[in-house]
């Protein structure tokens, strides 16, 4: 057990075009919070020129953060989440869905390993 997972993630070999817009993009990243049921505090995305987005929704559990070079087709991804891991894990695969890249590199990381849920240094402050 752990404090929370962090999914860092590059996909490859997405379509341009999905990944231009800060739109499209904004889209997709606030449906991804509704899929893992996770609670949006505030979000924030920017539009570079001539392309590529970057954006972040705080949400109450962490963050979920991404950058684009449509260029190269590439997405880096951040999705961390605390406490129970299927939010972090059904906001990724709804990314993975929407993007559909031809190839993913990512490293599923459980945070805060000697904090699990549940204790204060050492001793058990509630049981999950």
């Amino acid at each position: 057990m752990s404090i929370g997972i962090h999914i860092i993630a590059d996909l490859k070999g997405v379509s341009s075009e999905k990944i231009s817009s800060v739109n499209e993009m904004k889209k997709i990243i606030e449906n991804s919070v509704k899929a893992g049921h996770l609670t949006k505090i505030r979000s924030h995305y920017h539009q570079f020129s001539p392309t590529g987005v970057s954006g972040i929704v705080l949400i109450a559990e962490s963050h979920i953060s991404f950058h684009t070079w449509p260029e190269y087709g590439l997405v880096t991804l951040d999705v961390f989440t605390c406490g129970p891991t299927e939010g972090a894990e059904a906001a990724f695969e709804f990314i993975m869905k929407e993007l559909q890249p031809k190839e993913t590199e990512y490293r599923k990381i459980e945070r805060g390993i000697e904090y699990p849920r549940g204790t204060v240094k050492g001793k058990v402050a509630v049981e999950v």
